[in-house]
């Protein structure tokens, strides 16, 4: 399935966020022929006939979904309606426009929180659908399942050599920092930097700092994703991960010092923890010749540095 990257024509969906930027990164240090990519202020990918004029006209040879509503527990709890039905819209839309240009090859990005509260850890793919999920992120995970099994029905019914991957927690630059709207990690380098800045003597965060993590950097997943599109072909779905995980108490911490917060943290466990624990079992794609580079201290260092230069 190897792709021939200098002559190939790539549609990043998300190009501008997260993970799209990190994997355009990774298209260019490859060489790619040409990289296409819309902001969602000139293509709304819940429209469906804009996103399949957009598709049909531009014609790319490889497809890859990075775009997503995504949040961390406060706007999943507030806004399931949201997540539920603008993810399922945004990849069923792209999935269809790229059927319909016959696209061979697309790389569908889901979550880990696909996989059962309680399933058991390290996290395997055949976890999947082997119990209850967290509450807490049901709808954004229910979502993301779907577009797993959208995946594997164009391989079945049109022999379309499409794959999805489970990416673990992700960071890095151009993260949501967003109180409101943010994951764990960005929430904590924006509020410890506030808090430094205006002489705070503590910082109040969420629940009991029991719960365990793993976080894996951006750049270490868009070097997984060019790796599998070229020789990865299963419907079943692949973790991508770091493959080590620590509580939020010690990320906190760990936080905390690369900001150079002083001060105390304190923990409100009134407010909820979502999932005890999600660390992913990535020996299959370690077993491909893939593993992570960025340790996590490096990488919380240079996404506050980024933070610090275009954020804060």
């Amino acid at each position: 399935m190897r792709i021939d990257w200098p002559n190939a024509k790539v549609y990043v969906a998300g190009h501008n966020g997260l993970v799209g930027s990190a994997i355009v990164r990774a298209l260019e240090a490859a060489g790619v022929g040409e990289i296409v990519g819309w902001r969602s202020a000139e293509l709304d990918l819940r429209d469906r006939e804009a996103t399949m004029d957009a598709i049909s006209q531009a014609r790319p040879d490889v497809v890859i979904d990075a775009a997503a509503k995504v949040g961390g527990i406060m706007a999943n709890s507030t806004y399931p309606v949201e997540f539920l039905k603008d993810n399922i819209l945004i990849q069923t839309n792209i999935m269809d426009a790229a059927h319909a240009i016959d696209v061979d090859r697309l790389l569908f990005l889901g979550s880990s929180c696909i996989y059962p509260r309680h399933a058991t850890q390290p996290i395997r793919e055949s976890s999947l659908m082997t119990g209850p999920l967290e509450p807490t992120n049901q709808a954004y995970a229910m979502a993301k399942i779907s577009g797993i099994y959208y995946i594997e029905a164009h391989r079945e019914q049109y022999g379309r050599h499409w794959i999805s991957a489970m990416p673990t927690n992700l960071y890095g630059p151009k993260d949501n920092f967003d109180l409101e709207t943010s994951h764990v990690l960005p929430a904590f380098i924006r509020r410890f930097h506030e808090a430094k800045v205006s002489g705070a003597p503590t910082v109040t965060v969420w629940g009991t700092g029991a719960p365990r993590r793993e976080f894996l950097h951006v750049d270490d997943l868009a070097q997984a994703c060019l790796m599998l599109l070229d020789c990865y072909d299963s419907p079943e779905t692949i973790n991508v991960g770091w493959g080590e995980d620590l509580p939020i108490r010690e990320l906190a911490e760990t936080v905390a010092d690369v900001v150079g917060f002083k001060g105390t943290i304190e923990w409100d466990t009134s407010k909820p923890d979502g999932m005890p624990r999600k660390l992913l079992d990535t020996s299959r794609i370690n077993a491909l010749g893939w593993k992570p580079g960025i340790t996590l201290r490096d990488g919380l260092a240079s996404t506050y540095e980024w933070y610090v230069a275009n954020v804060a």
